[in-house]
């Protein structure tokens, strides 16, 4: 795992070496303790813009890793990884996938909401006024159901539910 050799953030570098030692003072498996290298490599990848490098490292810690929470946050960041590279496809299914494994993930609720609601903004300008209505009305039911779980985030998700009348279940 060539990842570490390359860190060069003192606090990535912190965050690894605290990393390892709870792993070494946890009960985990050496499956587990190796697909959370992974994990973290893959974290530390796409924090440094290098995708490629990310989705390889995340692969691998889901051959790896069993716990299906765990297992929600890999396909959570793999979804990120394909939104941010405009595959928004690819990124919802690893977004539902997620949440299949996890169901209080607000932020993979969201992320789905905003491709939605691009994919709305899109159509509106295409004048495909039936499917920009379409993908509003599924953004507003993602956007309500991450605010039901994390009530006081996506404050402009909020602001846009109440003001397009696509509010059904805040206050």
């Amino acid at each position: 795992m060539p990842r570490l050799q390359k860190n060069d953030n003192f606090i990535d570098k912190t965050f690894t070496v605290l990393a390892d030692i709870v792993l070494k003072i946890l009960p985990t498996s050496k499956e587990e303790k190796k697909a959370f290298y992974y994990y973290r490599d893959g974290m530390l990848a796409q924090s440094e813009g290098e995708y490629a490098e990310a989705l390889e490292n995340y692969y691998e810690a889901l051959l790896l890793e069993e716990d299906p929470y765990d297992r929600s946050y890999i396909l959570y960041n793999i979804g990120l990884i394909y939104a941010s590279n405009g595959e928004h496809t690819k990124a919802l299914e690893y977004y539902h996938q997620a949440l299949e494994l996890n169901s209080n993930l607000p932020q993979a609720l969201n992320n789905i909401a905003v491709i939605y609601h691009y994919q709305g903004l899109k159509a509106a300008d295409q004048k495909k006024i039936n499917i920009s209505k379409s993908m509003f009305t599924k953004a507003a039911q993602y956007w309500e159901q991450a605010i039901s779980l994390a009530p006081n985030n996506y404050i402009e998700a909020q602001n846009w539910l109440k003001t397009t009348g696509h509010k059904q279940n805040l206050d």
